[in-house]
């Protein structure tokens, strides 16, 4: 058979039209992701730690794990490269995530996340939401996050990718970039405030949380000692207390009444003088008053932690240790009351619900929003005005002819974010079911979006709000006040750090009134000046020391 000699078919090797835009359209498209992983990247890297610093130019650095990420990559053989970046854009991403938990912790809490213990609490917060709200807000979460990681990880592969196919300028950029950092590193450039342009961020954070780990094991074993170590557990009821025999003494908080309503220039012109004249009103009805520091386990937010410190004599900053306190046989404040022969009350107006934490504590009754009678449709739950707190607890408890000494704990919670609802103080005994609130005039209603959305107007309802329990507490001790009554007025946390500011500290303001001069005699060696507002010197005590002193200075 003879091979054909003829040439083949003629070819045409230059492209096409058709062949040239495709070409185009794919180098455009790798561009842009190559530009869009770039930036996603960088902004996990380059992120600043407070939710005060994310302005533009708190994104001008130059992130370090970046030119040393880039650099380790590309000396990698090419079949470890990829896998490599995938599994470096995956911890990058869960890294990311973790960062955002922990400015979202320091804007509201004025702490840091704590990996270990606080995904309860974090659970708690969403249980605000409703059952379907919490559900979607988790499932909107996780699915987030499985889109980052996954999204984080193609980025890193493909900008690792880019890198590798153009070395030699990658190379030269990495050595231009890393001079940068060194020169802004040794000159401490910065634009923004505690931003340093020489970025450590990402890496600064990984350390910061593998260090917080241990550090939390190690609190939880103190805490686990401190719980077991109980010096009051077994004391009898005779020994308990004995020094306040027929007195009522009832525990109020006022929710987020912080140090800073006294000291911070933006609300203590307008709060100081009300606890100035509510001193002169007492003391004109035989009132002394005594105020000092406690440092309170929280801050922003966690109030039923701070009660659980205060009452417990241990020091309560999460979830999981509540959990675990409750569970114990801790002697509560309340339950030592109630071991020494005292009607036990809790008064919890924004409750909803079974409570399971009251056995725990040790009280007789218990009321909230179900059974509390509030009948104002504009103020409920968390905006309950302190006054028909006050005045039902007055009706249901202290006016009964029958009955014994009361101890009571009342939260009040008119000052609780986000500060839009602020009622009126009102003629008491018009107060009735609570509907007063609903007339026109009774009090300030503004849409919480609008206070949500503007921080001045939110700073001002929270000063109102504190203005408002302060004056509704200073008016029942004068309406409903005797010789019996014990008082101990007390915030619960500091608000959250967008109202205060940073370094506001941990600081409320505790303070005891009583007509009985030996009550006051009693607590003498503690050093309170006295008065509704706290001397700045007086003494700062943790608020978990309280239930050790009061128990011991009040015992024989």
């Amino acid at each position: 058979m003879l091979l054909s000699t003829r040439p083949p078919p003629f070819r045409n090797e230059t492209p096409g039209p058709a062949s040239s835009g495709a070409n185009r359209t794919g180098r455009v498209a790798r561009a842009i992701l190559a530009v869009l992983g770039g930036l996603l990247v960088f902004l996990a890297l380059a992120a600043p730690r407070e939710v005060g610093q994310l302005t533009p130019l708190g994104f001008v650095r130059i992130p370090l794990e970046a030119l040393v990420g880039v650099a380790v990559l590309l000396v990698l053989p090419a079949r470890v490269r990829r896998p490599a970046a995938l599994v470096a854009g995956a911890l990058l991403a869960l890294l990311t995530l973790l960062r955002v938990l922990q400015m979202g912790f320091l804007a509201f809490l004025a702490r840091p996340f704590d990996p270990i213990f606080d995904w309860s609490q974090l659970a708690s917060g969403v249980s605000l939401l409703g059952r379907f709200g919490a559900t979607a807000a988790v499932i909107g979460a996780v699915a987030a996050a499985a889109v980052l990681v996954v999204v984080m990880a193609l980025a890193a592969r493909w900008l690792v990718s880019c890198a590798a196919r153009h070395r030699t300028v990658t190379i030269r950029w990495v050595a231009v970039l890393t001079a940068a950092w060194l020169a802004c590193f040794a000159l401490g450039v910065q634009f923004v405030g505690s931003v340093p342009v020489a970025s450590r961020s990402a890496a600064a954070s990984a350390v910061h949380t593998v260090a917080q780990v241990a550090a939390s094991l190690h609190d939880q074993q103190v805490f686990d000692a401190q719980v077991a170590a109980d010096a009051f557990r077994g004391t009898p009821g005779t020994n308990l207390l004995t020094a306040l025999r027929g007195k009522d003494v009832v525990v109020t908080y006022v929710e987020s009444y912080g140090r800073s309503a006294l000291e911070n220039p933006q609300f203590a012109p307008t709060i100081n003088p009300i606890l100035d004249e509510g001193t002169r009103r007492l003391a004109a009805s035989g009132f002394a008053t005594r105020s000092a520091f406690l440092t309170s386990s929280v801050v922003g937010g966690g109030s039923w932690l701070a009660h659980a410190t205060l009452s417990s004599g241990v020091r309560v900053a999460n979830q999981h240790s509540f959990d675990k306190l409750v569970a114990s046989d801790r002697l509560t404040l309340t339950a030592a009351f109630g071991r020494a022969g005292w009607e036990t009350v809790a008064v919890q107006p924004s409750s909803a619900g079974p409570w399971p934490e009251r056995e725990f504590y040790g009280f007789d009754r218990a009321y909230d929003s179900a059974n509390l009678g509030n009948r104002s449709r504009t103020y409920d739950l968390f905006q309950t005005p302190d006054q028909y707190t006050l005045a039902a607890f007055e009706r249901a408890e202290r006016g009964r002819p029958d009955r014994g000494p009361l101890m009571a704990e009342i939260p009040l919670v008119s000052s609780h974010w986000p500060w839009a609802e602020i009622p009126q103080l009102r003629d008491w005994a018009d107060v009735g079911d609570g509907s007063v609130f609903d007339q026109p005039g009774a009090g300030q209603s503004d849409p919480v979006d609008a206070v949500e959305a503007d921080p001045d107007r939110m700073r001002d309802g929270y000063r109102r709000s504190i203005e408002y329990s302060l004056s509704t507490l200073i008016s029942y001790v004068e309406t409903y006040g005797d010789d019996d009554l014990v008082l101990v007025l007390l915030g619960d946390h500091q608000p959250a750090p967008f109202v205060t500011g940073n370094g506001a500290g941990q600081d409320v303001p505790i303070t005891i009134v009583t007509r009985d001069r030996g009550v006051l005699d009693r607590i003498a060696g503690w050093g309170w000046p006295d008065g509704l507002r706290p001397d700045p010197r007086a003494p700062v005590w943790p608020m978990e020391s309280f239930r050790d002193r009061f128990l011991t200075t009040f015992g024989p």
